[in-house]
């Protein structure tokens, strides 16, 4: 079986920690910048960052239409953070003008926990990836407050804030699997590839 050909939007934020991850499960991983690269990968992750910057360079690079275009056709995508934010049906606390790609039926809320300095660490109880817990690393990290029919939450804090959500081949995280060596949910992107 060859290895799925993957890309991690490479605009700004943390794409040597996904690419990290995704090598080593045995995926040949490429970062895009244009929509030539786009068009040769077969699922593309959008990692944490500034989402009103990933959103802008996503326009001036040209990247905007062809992911919107390439979310909308089934192409699996994961994002965590700032690309949650990035795949969001709609936006609260956007700065002005910004702009999601869309493709997950949720409302998410930037910087729904505060700044920096808010920053935490805690275990969550995912039921669709098993045991043991995930040990997830919220920076300025955004909300899900409402999921909508399409989509699925697939991981609550224990307040039931929704901080993990699913439409299809579309998965969205507000933590940082990435940066804590936990790969399951990069192993249920790649999943999602192979079924594609």
């Amino acid at each position: 079986m060859t290895a799925p050909r993957v890309g991690v939007l490479a605009l700004q934020g943390d794409v040597r920690e996904h690419t990290r991850v995704l090598r080593g499960l045995g995926a040949d991983v490429v970062p895009i910048r244009r929509p030539e690269e786009l068009a040769l990968v077969e699922g593309v992750v959008l990692p944490g960052g500034e989402s009103s910057v990933i959103d802008k360079l996503s326009r001036a690079f040209g990247m905007r239409e062809p992911l919107i275009s390439a979310i909308d056709a089934g192409m699996p995508v994961l994002g965590t953070c700032a690309g949650l934010i990035l795949l969001a049906d709609r936006l609260v606390d956007g700065i002005e003008g910004q702009q999601t790609f869309g493709g997950l039926d949720v409302t998410v809320r930037r910087n729904a926990f505060g700044g920096q300095v808010e920053s935490f660490e805690t275990e969550l109880d995912v039921p669709s990836i098993g045991e043991p817990t995930v040990r997830a690393t919220f920076i300025r990290a955004p909300v899900v407050e409402d999921v909508g029919p399409a989509a699925e939450a697939i991981a609550t804090l224990s307040d039931g804030r929704v901080v993990g959500a699913r439409q299809g081949a579309v998965i969205g995280l507000s933590f940082h699997p990435e940066l804590d060596a936990e790969t399951r949910f990069h192993e249920m992107f790649l999943a999602s590839i192979r079924d594609a």
